[in-house]
């Protein structure tokens, strides 16, 4: 048996030393630069639609042109599944759990409310009803379970699996079945590059809804993140500078652009060290504290890891405090003094902690008292 995983890129990566894995090219058509990967725009391909299909346009190469292995699969050039130990599956592994199971994929997310109102917070909510309508059409044996499970809390996300080539290819031409009748109903008119990603985001979710009504046995596991995103690391360097500057309009200002375009740029897949969150607590802090005091605590400390270990630092001890663990809480009273911490920044620390109002006053108690 042959086992091909083929990680969708837009982005140069480096590869994993395997040849298990292939780097694949998303967006290829329309790419302003080559990494000398394969890309999704030879032979039946839909790589000019790569900003509405995200991954897709890769996974929809794979289903048309490649036939070259009995099992296929696809991941991210970030992420790859892997066992309870973190280790990325060997070729050997990934045969002998398909011998047990039908398909492998990440772990169910658990959602804090259901799909459905997840969806609509974030997207047009008609897009997914109007999915529905079409399942409803054109596969009603699909019907009862999605409806049932997009009101429900779960999905898998991030159309990552492996499977035989045949069960791939099943599924492809079903997702795409689909797809191609939304795409002919929506106004594929959004307000930025994030949200035009829209079958991406929806086929996450449909990958649920087939895999449960084909009964199929799904080995779930998790999912490793490598590194971080090129983008990411841009808006770091970006806060960078504004920090060594004092430049908190300039900052503020960037950052709100950089949501506007990149929503998903504070998500843990995006931010996973937390700094972008960090970036954002500094310029809002700095904010405030130059409006009340006509100085800040970019005064003292400008270089970027300097401001990131002051406000984790910061952060730990309000988190420790709400957590009631008060071993320490006189040395970090004296550190509050020490670096001069100013009230608008621990306040500002409190809120992005507390849950609630009760929390909120426990820690000012402790730490101002």
């Amino acid at each position: 048996m042959a086992v091909k995983i083929f990680a969708m890129t837009h982005k140069e990566f480096d590869v994993p030393d395997n040849p298990m894995y292939i780097p694949l090219h998303v967006g290829h058509k329309q790419a302003k630069q080559d990494f000398g990967y394969l890309g999704d725009d030879t032979g039946d391909h839909i790589s000019h639609l790569n900003c509405y299909y995200a991954e897709l346009s890769g996974v929809y190469w794979v289903w048309k042109n490649f036939h070259d292995a009995d099992y296929v699969g696809v991941c991210h050039y970030r992420r790859f599944l892997t066992n309870e130990d973190g280790y990325v599956f060997s070729e050997k592994q990934y045969e002998e759990i398909l011998q047990e199971y039908d398909i492998i994929t990440t772990k169910q997310l658990e959602l804090p409310n259901s799909y459905h109102y997840g969806f609509g917070a974030h997207h047009k909510v008609e897009t997914l009803d109007e999915t529905g309508r079409i399942i409803q059409e054109k596969y009603p044996e699909y019907y009862a379970a999605f409806i049932d499970l997009v009101h429900k809390n779960k999905t898998y996300f991030g159309n990552i699996m492996v499977a035989k080539k045949q069960l791939f290819d099943e599924y492809a031409s079903w997702l795409f079945d689909i797809f191609f009748e939304l795409q002919k109903r929506i106004d594929l008119t959004f307000e930025d590059d994030y949200h035009k990603r829209v079958f991406g985001f929806i086929s996450e979710f449909l990958l649920y809804v087939w895999v449960t009504v084909r009964e199929l046995k799904s080995c779930e596991c998790r999912v490793a993140i490598i590194g971080e995103k090129m983008e990411t690391r841009e808006v770091k360097e970006k806060m960078a500078d504004f920090f060594a500057m004092k430049d908190i309009a300039g900052a503020k200002k960037y950052f709100e652009q950089c949501l506007k375009i990149r929503p998903d740029v504070l998500m843990e897949a995006s931010d996973i060290t937390g700094e972008c969150k960090l970036c954002l607590q500094a310029v809002s802090t700095a904010n405030l504290e130059l409006e009340s005091r006509g100085v800040c605590f970019l005064d003292k400390r400008r270089e970027y890891q300097e401001v990131i270990r002051f406000l984790r630092k910061l952060n730990g001890i309000v988190q420790k405090v709400i957590r009631k663990e008060l071993s320490e809480i006189d040395e970090d009273k004296a550190w509050l003094v020490r670096e001069s911490v100013s009230d608008i920044a621990l306040l500002a620390a409190i809120r992005i902690h507390a849950e609630n109002k009760e929390d909120s006053e426990y820690v000012w108690d402790k730490l101002k008292k």
